[in-house]
């Protein structure tokens, strides 16, 4: 299965942007434990690509590990060498957009505007990311599809349990969940199983 089924198959994708990924095997350990299946790591921590490689080495091919905040060619090629299965952006850049299609790797850049995102699309993107989609609602989603019914859109920023589902019942392909899915507490303390129960918490409430 590749990355792209798995995540059309599961819906989620953990996003982990910490300050610390010194504890990156065991994260994924707590958030696989409770049946999450894509995991993303943020290039705002200089050690994701490391971790990337890391994690790529202990989970099998259930598991899909990829690369956020990928902002150009040269990290597209590092994460792709680290063994990333799909590539995340705030933003489209052409530049990412071709070393993503070179690499063969699915490619989900960030759009916020209906001509943003068709443009993306157009130019390829697997999946778009529909960000902040805090400030639009799940209702955008739907009032997109409309006219747009091909795409495939992932919110992202702002999910949380209490809008999951609406998101996806607007149509929604897949959602990008952070702080409220990985949180920051509970990371501190080390607290594995809450993270795993928070993680079963969001896939008992899928479809």
């Amino acid at each position: 299965m590749t990355s792209l089924e798995i995540i059309a198959q599961h819906k989620l994708v953990a996003i982990v942007r910490l300050d610390d990924l010194s504890i990156a095997g065991a994260l994924t350990t707590a958030l696989t434990d409770g049946g999450i299946r894509a995991i993303e790591f943020t290039l705002t921590n200089p050690d994701a690509v490391a971790a990337i490689a890391e994690i790529r080495q202990v989970f099998d091919a259930t598991v899909a590990i990829g690369a956020g905040s990928v902002i150009s060619a040269e990290q597209v090629w590092e994460v792709a060498d680290a063994g990333a299965q799909f590539v995340v952006s705030p933003v489209w850049k052409r530049e990412v957009n071709i070393a993503c299609a070179e690499a063969g790797l699915p490619f989900m850049p960030g759009a916020f505007t209906p001509t943003e995102i068709l443009r993306a699309w157009e130019w390829g993107a697997s999946v778009v990311k529909v960000f902040p989609a805090n400030h639009l609602g799940a209702r955008y989603i739907k009032d997109v599809l409309a006219p747009l019914p091909h795409l495939r859109l992932m919110p992202t920023g702002g999910v949380n349990l209490d809008n999951m589902r609406e998101h996806l019942d607007n149509g929604a392909f897949a959602l990008g969940v952070g702080s409220s899915l990985i949180n920051n507490d509970a990371v501190a303390d080390r607290d594995w199983d809450r993270l795993r129960d928070n993680a079963r918490r969001y896939v008992d409430q899928l479809p």
